[in-house]
């Protein structure tokens, strides 16, 4: 039997992470999840990150702790408010304050540290240049220049041994889209959690922009949302 390809996958805990481990997994990679402690203000994230991890199979799940909250800047790591109730032309129209400056970039850059350690050429990450086209790290020209980035930064490419491939399978899908593909390939959305704002009960506020965008997806997929939410 041939040996199946290594891959590194960015793992968040939420419902896109979760459904990339699932398209890499049927893909037949092997699948190396990465996720960060990274200085956010709720640990959820990460709860649900290694329930992904092990739902799906990853074969393993390394968590890296980095401490951006040091930096600030974001409604994710200060003590900046989350917006609440924001209508979908208001949340694109802007970069939002739980944007976490220079975060893929920093996350990719550890990926493909761990690629090169690995011998794998494949690093996948669930950007949406549609729900989230506020981001300016989640835009595919963003996601061009880090690959190019890397094959000039890698020791196996600069020596033309093999070279490192970013793939954004989620990048042009609505949240619909996104749900209605993991639902296909078995994704438990249960253990996923999307919320930036969630009670200390561990609850999804059901107000902030990525609750109403998950929300927004089941609706438009046909499909109950298995979150529990402090309101909906």
């Amino acid at each position: 039997m041939a040996e199946k390809k290594k891959a590194v996958v960015l793992l968040s805990g939420g419902l896109d992470s979760a459904t990339v481990l699932g398209i890499v997994r049927a893909g037949g990679y092997e699948a190396y999840a990465l996720s960060f402690k990274y200085g956010q203000r709720h640990r959820i994230e990460l709860e649900s990150a290694c329930k992904v991890a092990k739902a799906l199979g990853a074969s393993k799940h390394l968590i890296m702790q980095i401490d951006l909250g040091a930096i600030g800047g974001s409604a994710l790591t200060d003590n900046i408010a989350v917006p609440k109730n924001r209508d979908e032309r208001t949340m694109g129209s802007e970069i939002p304050v739980t944007y976490v400056p220079a975060r893929n970039t920093i996350f990719l850059s550890f990926a493909l540290a761990w690629a090169e350690v690995l011998g794998a050429e494949d690093i996948f990450i669930g950007v949406n240049a549609l729900d989230y086209s506020g981001y300016p790290d989640c835009r595919p020209e963003y996601i061009e220049a880090f690959e190019r980035m890397a094959n000039l930064a890698t020791r196996a490419a600069v020596e033309g041994r093999s070279g490192i491939r970013i793939h954004t399978p989620l990048i042009k899908l609505t949240k619909s889209e996104i749900i209605r593909t993991g639902l296909k390939l078995g994704v438990d959305y249960s253990v996923t959690h999307s919320c930036y704002d969630p009670t200390a009960e561990g609850l999804a506020c059901g107000a902030c922009d990525s609750c109403l965008i998950r929300l927004r997806g089941f609706a438009g997929a046909g499909a109950p949302d298995p979150l529990k939410y402090q309101r909906a």
